[in-house]
C-alpha cells in the first residue's frame, strides 16, 4: 500500500511540473507553509501549486481530477473559518496572479486577478479618486480571490456594503473544467448568463423548483454570509449569479478574474469616538446613528483597547467615521452626529481630524484580530465565533444574552467589531487543547448557534462558514434548504473535488484542529518564555495567521519594522507567520520530522534578521528574534557551526583581543588578505571590514580619568554608562560624545568594573584604571543572535554579578547602543529566569535620551535648528520605544521624522555570506531612500553601529548618533 502511495505521488508530481508553468511543490517546507489559515484548523496537503494564469488554473484541474486529488483555492491565508486549508492541492494565487488587468474610472471598474492584495488595488484606484469599497482589517495582505471567496466585509460596510455588493463579473473553472462567465441576467432561456449548458439546465432547473423556498427562507440583515447565497438567483432580485457564487468558499468553482465596482471616495474624513458607559450601551446606540449616513460604525469596549491615548472617558466607544466634500463639512456633519449620540446616551466624544490621530485608532481596531487573542491575564483565546450577526437593532439585547452564555459556561471573550451591521467579532478563551475543552467549545457553539437564529440573525457575518460554522447551517436555515445547497454544490462540483469539508457536508466543527498535534508537555528549552509560562509551543501558538507580518507596502506615517526579510523576499517562509507555522510542524512532528534539526526550519530563519520587529508590531507578540536563538541552539548542540558563529557570533571576545593589534589589523584590512580572512570567518564578499578604534572608548575613559585636571562633576546623580563592545572598540566617539553631554546635562557619568566589587556595601568604584586584561563586560547579543545560549548566559552570569553591586542604590545603567540595550532589558532576564538580580539590571536600562529626560529633566540642550533623517533603531523600536528619543530631538529643534523599518546589516546578519543582497534590499525599503530624498541640510540620524554602518557602505551620507549632534552643538568643553 505505501508503495502504490509514493508511486501515485510521484505521478501526481510529474504530471503537475509537465503541465503547470508556475511553481510545483511537494516538499515538506512549502506544505507546511500551507497548513493553517488563521483559524482554528489545520490539514496538512499533498502539494502546493502556484500557478501563472488561468491556463495554469485549467491544466492543474485537468491533472488533479484525473488523480481523484481535490484542490483548494487559497489567497493571502487570513480565512478564519479553515476554509483556506485542504488535504489536496492547494492553489496560491500570491505569487504570480496578482495583477490588476485594467482600471477605469470612468465606468467606476476594475478587473483583477484573484492575488491581487486589496492595498493595491486601493492604491491604485485611489490615484483617481476611488476606492474598494469592502476593507476587512487585512486590507493591507487579504486578496481579493479570498474576498469574493468569503465575501468579505469591512469596517466601511454600513455604506459600501460586503464585497457581493461590489463584484460585476466572475470568471471561473469548475473542478470538471468548464469554464464560467458569472454576471447578472439571464439568456433567452431565462437561465443566468455565462453558465456552460449542463450548468445552465441545472441551476435553471433547481431555482424554478424552489423558487418558494428561496423566497422565504433566508433572513433579511445587512451581513447575511452563512450558505450560498441562492436567492440571488431570483427573477425580482436580477437573477445575479456572480452575487449568488460569491461567498462560496472556493467550493464551486476557481476564481481566475473578476470585474468589480469601485465608488468614490470623500474628499475629506473625520472621525468621530462617542463613549458610552459599557458595551451594552453602544451597542443599543449604534443603530440609531445610520440615519446620519456615516461611513463606519464600529464598537469596542475598554476590555480590548486597554489604556490606549486619546479616547473620550468611558467603558465602550462607537468609532463613527464622517465624510465630506471638504474637511468643514466632514467635521461639521461629525459634530452634528455627536451632539445626536449625546442625546440618545453618549456620555462623551472626540472628534479626530488629524489623519495621523486617526491612524492610530484605527490601529487599535484593525489589531483587535490579533491582540484580542490574549485576554488581560495572558491566557490564549481563539476564534470560532468570530463574527456572527444579527439585525442592529437587536444587537444590544443579543450582546446581554451572548455575554450571559459565556458566564454560562465559563468561558470569557472580548467582543468588538461592526456594530453598525449587528456583526460581533470575538476571540473566546476556549481549551481547545484537551478532551473536555474540545467538549465545551462543541457545546457553546451550539448553544451560541441558537442564540443567533433566535436573534434572527447570521451564523456568520463577514469571514464565511468554513468548517467552523457549517455543521450549524440546518439551525438556521432548516434542513431542507441545506439540501437545496447540497444539491447546487453537486451540480457544480459532481467529483466534490473543490474544498472538500466545506460549507456543505462539512467535516465537524472539532475536527482537525490544529493545537492536538503539539506535545502534551512543553519542550525543555533554554529561554524563560515568561508571557507564555515557560512553554515554547504556547510562545508559537501565539501566532494566529492574521499575517500583519505579509504587509508589503508602508502606510503614510508608518514607523513598523516588520518583517523586512518579506518585504525583501515576498516569499511566506520569510514572514514571521511563515517562520511560525514551520515552527509548529516542527513541534508536530508529521510533515517537518528531523525535530530541533530540521532544515526546512533551518533555511526559513536564515533570513530572519532578528531585527525583534514582531515582539512590537505583531497584534500577538510573537518574538521570533527569540525563537530563531532558541532554534539555533538546539540545531548546532553537538555539531560544528557556520563559520559566521565564531567569527560574529564571538565578535567581543575577538574585538578585545584585537584591540592592541588596531593600527596593524587596519592596514591588513586592505590588503588582499582581508578577503582570505572573510572566506574563512564566514564573512560576505561585498562587504568592506570596519576599522577598528585605535584607542577603545574604555581606554580614552579611564586615560582622561587618570590626566584630568579637573574632577568630574560631583552633584548631579550617579548614571552607570555601559561600555557596549559597537561603541567601545569600533565608535568610541560616540561613547565620548555621550559623557560630553551627561557631564553638560549635570549628571556623572561612571564606567563599570570589569571585575565583581568587593567593596562593603557596593560602593561605586573610585576612578582608576581597570585590569585590562580582564575580558570586558557584555551584554550577550552576539551570542544570542548565533545561538550559542551557553556562552550568552555565562557572559550574562559575568554582568550580573558584575553590575548588580552598583545597581542595588537605583542607579540607571545608560546603555549607548539600542541593540545591547534591547538584549539587556529582555534576552538577559529570559535567558536568566532563574536570577532576580537580572529582572533588577533588565529595569534599570535607560537610553541615552531616557537618561537626560528622568534624570536631568530641567536641562535645555542646545539649538540645532535642523531638519533630521534617518531610522529608528529596530530594537529600540521594538524593545525600548523611542517617545524620549522624539522629545529630546524635538527640544534640540532637530525637526522631522525618522523612518521605520530595519537597515538590514542587523549585527551579524548583514555581515554573512549568503545574505547581502537581502541586506541591501532591506536597506533600499526605507532607509536609503529616506536618507536620499531628504534635504542636503539635513542631519542623519542613526544610533545604531549597524545602521551606520550601513549608510556608511551603501550610502552618501554618513549617520551620526544622537549623542554625536549634541556634543557637537555644545561646542568644546570651557
Amino acid at each position: 500500500m505505501a508503495d502504490r502511495t509514493e508511486t501515485e505521488k510521484r505521478d501526481l508530481a510529474k504530471e503537475l511540473a509537465a503541465a503547470v508553468r508556475g511553481e510545483v511543490s511537494f516538499a515538506a517546507a512549502d506544505r507546511a507553509l500551507m497548513t493553517m489559515d488563521a483559524s482554528n484548523y489545520r490539514r496538512v496537503p499533498r502539494a502546493v501549486v502556484a500557478p501563472r494564469d488561468a491556463e495554469d488554473v485549467a491544466a492543474a484541474l485537468r491533472v488533479c481530477r484525473e488523480h481523484g486529488v481535490p484542490v483548494v483555492p487559497r489567497g493571502g491565508g487570513t480565512s478564519i473559518a479553515g476554509q483556506a486549508t485542504g488535504v489536496g492541492v492547494v492553489l496560491d494565487f500570491t505569487r504570480h496572479m496578482r495583477r490588476i488587468v485594467s482600471l477605469n474610472p470612468a465606468a467606476r471598474t476594475a478587473v483583477v486577478q484573484p492575488g491581487v492584495v486589496l492595498d493595491d488595488l486601493r492604491t491604485a484606484a485611489g490615484a483617481h479618486g476611488l476606492t474598494f469599497g469592502p476593507d476587512p482589517s487585512t486590507h493591507s495582505r487579504c486578496t481579493l480571490g479570498g474576498m469574493i471567496g468569503n465575501n468579505s466585509c469591512g469596517s466601511h460596510s454600513v455604506a459600501w456594503g460586503t464585497t457581493a455588493d461590489s463584484v460585476r463579473e466572475l470568471e471561473l473553472l469548475t473542478y470538471g473544467g468548464e469554464r464560467v462567465r458569472a454576471g447578472r441576467g439571464t439568456d433567452p432561456t431565462g437561465a443566468p448568463t455565462g453558465l456552460p449548458p449542463r450548468l445552465r439546465d441545472g441551476v435553471k432547473g433547481l431555482v424554478d423548483a424552489e423558487l418558494a423556498l428561496l423566497r422565504t427562507g433566508y433572513p433579511d440583515l445587512p451581513r447575511r454570509i452563512s450558505g450560498y447565497a441562492l436567492d440571488a438567483l431570483l427573477p425580482e432580485k436580477g437573477t445575479d449569479l456572480a452575487r449568488a457564487l460569491t461567498g462560496s468558499e472556493g467550493t464551486l468553482g476557481v476564481l481566475t478574474e473578476a470585474a468589480v465596482r469601485l465608488v468614490e471616495t470623500p474628499a475629506a474624513r473625520v472621525l468621530a469616538v462617542l463613549a458610552y458607559p459599557d458595551e451594552s450601551a453602544a451597542a443599543e446606540a449604534a443603530h440609531t446613528l445610520l440615519p446620519h449616513r456615516p461611513m463606519t460604525v464600529e464598537g469596542m469596549a475598554a476590555d480590548l483597547v486597554g489604556d490606549a491615548a486619546g479616547l473620550p472617558k468611558g467603558g465602550a466607544w462607537l468609532f463613527v467615521e464622517m465624510g465630506g466634500a471638504s474637511p468643514g463639512e466632514a467635521a461639521a456633519r461629525a459634530q452634528s452626529l455627536c451632539r445626536a449620540a449625546a442625546a440618545d446616551g453618549s456620555t462623551d466624544h472626540t472628534v479626530v481630524t488629524d489623519p495621523a490621530g486617526q491612524r492610530a485608532l484605527w490601529r487599535i481596531r484593525e489589531d483587535a484580530s490579533g491582540t484580542a487573542t490574549r485576554l488581560s491575564d495572558g491566557s490564549e483565546a481563539w476564534p470560532g465565533w468570530e463574527d456572527c450577526a444579527v439585525p442592529p437593532a437587536r444587537l444590544g439585547p443579543y450582546l446581554r444574552d451572548f455575554r450571559a452564555l459565556l458566564t454560562q459556561h465559563g468561558l470569557r471573550g472580548t467582543p468588538y467589531g461592526h456594530f453598525g451591521d449587528g456583526c460581533i467579532h470575538i476571540r473566546i478563551d476556549f481549551d481547545l487543547l484537551t478532551p473536555p475543552g474540545i467538549r465545551r467549545f462543541r457545546d457553546f457553539s451550539y448553544d451560541l448557534g441558537e442564540l443567533v437564529v433566535s436573534y434572527g440573525g447570521s451564523l456568520s457575518g463577514e469571514h464565511g462558514d468554513g468548517q467552523a460554522r457549517a455543521e450549524l447551517l440546518p439551525k438556521m436555515y432548516g434542513p431542507e434548504l441545506v439540501r437545496v445547497f447540497e444539491r447546487f454544490k453537486s451540480l457544480w462540483d459532481p467529483a466534490a473535488g473543490l474544498n472538500p469539508g466545506m460549507l456543505v457536508r462539512p467535516a465537524r466543527l472539532d475536527e482537525n484542529l490544529r493545537f492536538e498535534v503539539l506535545p502534551a508537555r512543553p519542550v525543555p528549552v533554554e529561554f524563560g518564555y515568561p508571557h507564555d509560562n515557560g512553554d515554547f509551543s504556547a510562545a508559537v501558538r501565539r501566532c494566529v495567521g492574521v499575517a500583519k507580518c505579509r504587509n508589503t507596502t508602508t502606510s503614510p506615517g508608518s514607523t513598523d519594522v516588520m518583517c523586512p526579510s518579506f518585504r525583501a523576499t515576498g516569499e511566506e517562509q520569510h514572514s514571521t507567520r511563515g517562520r511560525a507555522r514551520l515552527l509548529h510542524e516542527m513541534l508536530a512532528g508529521e510533515v517537518i520530522t528531523d525535530g530541533w534539526r530540521s532544515p526546512e526550519v533551518h533555511d526559513a530563519l536564515d533570513l530572519c534578521l532578528s531585527c525583534k520587529g514582531c515582539r512590537s508590531d505583531c497584534p500577538v507578540g510573537v518574538d521570533m528574534a527569540t525563537y530563531k536563538a532558541e532554534f539555533l541552539h538546539h540545531h548546532y548542540e553537538g555539531r560544528v557551526r557556520p563559520a559566521a558563529h565564531y567569527s560574529m557570533g564571538r565578535l567581543p571576545q575577538w574585538l578585545h583581543a584585537a584591540a592592541p593589534l588596531a593600527p596593524a589589523l587596519n592596514v591588513l584590512a586592505r590588503t588582499p588578505l582581508a578577503a582570505v580572512a572573510k572566506r574563512l570567518g564566514g564573512i560576505a564578499a561585498e562587504r568592506p571590514i570596519p576599522p577598528l578604534a585605535t584607542e577603545t572608548f574604555t581606554r580614552w575613559w579611564w586615560r582622561r580619568r587618570k590626566t584630568a585636571a579637573a574632577p568630574p562633576p560631583s552633584g548631579g546623580r550617579t548614571v552607570i554608562l555601559w561600555p557596549d563592545t559597537f561603541t567601545n572598540h569600533l565608535s568610541p566617539e560616540v561613547g565620548r560624545a555621550a559623557v560630553r553631554v551627561l557631564e553638560a546635562a549635570g549628571l556623572r557619568p561612571l564606567l563599570p568594573p570589569t571585575a565583581p566589587l568587593r567593596q562593603p556595601g557596593g560602593a561605586l568604584p573610585q576612578p582608576s584604571l581597570p585590569r585590562l586584561h580582564r575580558p570586558p563586560l557584555c551584554c550577550g547579543l552576539t551570542y544570542v543572535s548565533t545561538g550559542q545560549l551557553d556562552r550568552a548566559r555565562t557572559v550574562m552570569r559575568r554582568t550580573v554579578e558584575v553590575l548588580s553591586p552598583l545597581l542595588r542604590d537605583g542607579h540607571p545603567l545608560v546603555v549607548l547602543e539600542p541593540s545591547c540595550a534591547a538584549a539587556l532589558r529582555t534576552d538577559l532576564p529570559e535567558l536568566l529566569a532563574d536570577d532576580p538580580r537580572a529582572a533588577q539590571l533588565a529595569r534599570s536600562v535607560r537610553t541615552f535620551a531616557q537618561a537626560l529626560e528622568e534624570l536631568a529633566p530641567d536641562w535645555q540642550p542646545p539649538r540645532i535648528d535642523r531638519p533630521v533623517a534617518g531610522q529608528t533603531h529596530c530594537h529600540q523600536h521594538a524593545v525600548l520605544g523611542d517617545a524620549a528619543e522624539r522629545r529630546l530631538r524635538e527640544r534640540a529643534g532637530l525637526t522631522g521624522r525618522l523612518s521605520g523599518g530595519c537597515c538590514g546589516l542587523a549585527g551579524n546578519f548583514g555581515f554573512e555570506r549568503g545574505h547581502y543582497d537581502v541586506s541591501v534590499a532591506c536597506a533600499e525599503d526605507q532607509l536609503l531612500p529616506a536618507v536620499r530624498e531628504s534635504s542636503t541640510d539635513a542631519e542623519i540620524l542613526a544610533d545604531g553601529f549597524s545602521c551606520r554602518t550601513q549608510l556608511d557602505q551603501l550610502g552618501d551620507r554618513p549617520g551620526r548618533h544622537l549623542a554625536e549632534v549634541l556634543a557637537e552643538a555644545l561646542g568644546e568643553p570651557g
